[in-house]
């Protein structure tokens, strides 16, 4: 962490060792959150031929997840702002440790849905408890490398869900496999309890009540990102999360073993991009270039292999998924930019308040693509052809909502010269 506050001094009250202390100890609970988020593509086949699961169905129990953390970001957001990072998250992982338990002992869909539900709404603060604490410590720049480096141990956890989750299943199972991440949980809430200092409570007074969210939502720079967030971002997640696994198995034709060798390499991919991310997101400020400016320039990219990869179909494997995953990594950048454009003071509101549209997207989309396979295989069409019906629906969504993001201005300038007329 040398260098966090390149380009920017760091506030007085934060020394280096304290900064290395407080991004680590958040950076462990993370990684764990992004494990239990990636983990269900891994053991996917292992539900389906277990509980006899359909595409619906795996959609449904991978989005439960998004559905408890999108539905926690808003009451999250208050108690950020008001109690403090330290003391929300150690007790949103307390229910994910409850989570974990329950989602080892399920015997049923329904079980298994709503335990996995109660581990998304227990990892919802996991990253939003420290992009609010960097808000209220660190400089701008430095922001960024952090959140860069925060999304970096998400991927580490990403790549954990994968090949190390299929070694371990011989041995403990996918339920001792639950199990163990509860005492790693565990084990993070201490870290956290001993490495954090807590956060003085704030009044919830003017801003911070119920129209203080009518503010975020209204608000330009959250209007400008909000559609992309939701689609792109949100179908990045959705793909990264669930569905590269079963379209490497069931439109490629891969063994498991081979999907989570695939998945392996695409999260890898990721965790470097956002190591690099961390890396250059300084010199780039000082060169000129702003979040807006960058992600302008890089989400084509990720549109145009979407597109690709609906095309190839059969021949789209882990590469076109990690190509597409690493031209999104952009997109985290809106995550900070949005956190600055309003008062400290109410940063917890503000980035919840975005992560609920991206997650809302996760959620919406991920259980979509599976509910759009089973009806396009119930018209008859191939498992190939069902899986690029659905992925091209997204591809479509995407470039409608970049086209949004960059004509905003254009069209904030038009109905203001309209006004004025």
């Amino acid at each position: 962490m040398k260098g966090l506050g390149t380009g920017s001094a760091m506030p007085p009250m934060v020394n280096r060792c304290v900064a290395v202390q407080l991004f680590f100890s958040f950076a462990f609970a993370y990684f764990l959150a992004a494990m239990l988020r990636g983990v269900t593509a891994t053991l996917a086949p292992y539900f389906s031929d277990e509980l006899g699961l359909n595409a619906g169905d795996l959609g449904m129990l991978g989005g439960a997840y998004f559905l408890g953390f999108a539905a926690m970001q808003l009451p999250l957001g208050s108690a950020l702002d008001r109690f403090g990072p330290r003391r929300v998250l150690l007790s949103c992982l307390a229910l994910a440790l409850l989570g974990c338990v329950a989602f080892s002992l399920a015997q049923t869909l329904f079980g298994l849905t709503l335990a996995r539900g109660v581990i998304g709404v227990g990892v919802s603060a996991c990253l939003m408890a420290p992009m609010t604490s960097f808000r209220r410590r660190f400089s701008a720049v430095a922001q960024m490398r952090a959140n860069s480096w925060m999304l970096m141990a998400g991927s580490m956890g990403m790549v954990a869900s994968t090949l190390p989750v299929q070694w371990l299943l011989p041995h403990l199972g996918w339920r001792g496999l639950f199990g163990l991440t509860a005492l790693l949980i565990a084990a993070a809430m201490m870290l956290i309890a001993s490495s954090v200092a807590p956060d003085p409570p704030r009044s919830m007074t003017g801003d911070a009540s119920l129209t203080g969210f009518g503010a975020v939502f209204r608000h330009r720079t959250f209007l400008r990102y909000a559609p992309m967030g939701f689609v792109h971002y949100g179908g990045l997640i959705a793909i990264q999360s669930l569905w590269a696994g079963p379209w490497l198995v069931q439109v490629c034709g891969w063994t498991p073993s081979e999907s989570s060798q695939g998945l392996f390499a695409i999260n890898v991919s990721m965790l470097v991009s956002f190591l690099a991310w961390g890396s250059v997101v300084p010199r780039l400020y000082r060169r000129g270039w702003t979040a807006h400016s960058l992600i302008a320039r890089g989400m084509p990219v990720s549109v145009g292999v979407l597109v690709l990869a609906v095309a190839f179909g059969a021949n789209s494997g882990a590469w076109v998924w990690a190509v597409f995953c690493v031209a999104g990594t952009v997109l985290a950048l809106s995550q900070p930019a949005i956190g600055q454009a309003f008062p400290a003071e109410s940063a917890g509101r503000a980035l919840t308040a975005y992560n609920l549209v991206v997650f809302g997207g996760v959620f919406s989309i991920q259980w979509g693509i599976g509910l759009a396979i089973d009806l396009f295989q119930s018209w008859g069409w191939a498992t190939r052809v069902s899986f690029q019906g659905a992925f091209a629906i997204l591809a479509v969504g995407c470039g409608l909502a970049y086209a949004w993001f960059v004509g905003f201005d254009d069209s904030i300038r038009l109905s203001r010269v309209r006004a004025a007329t």
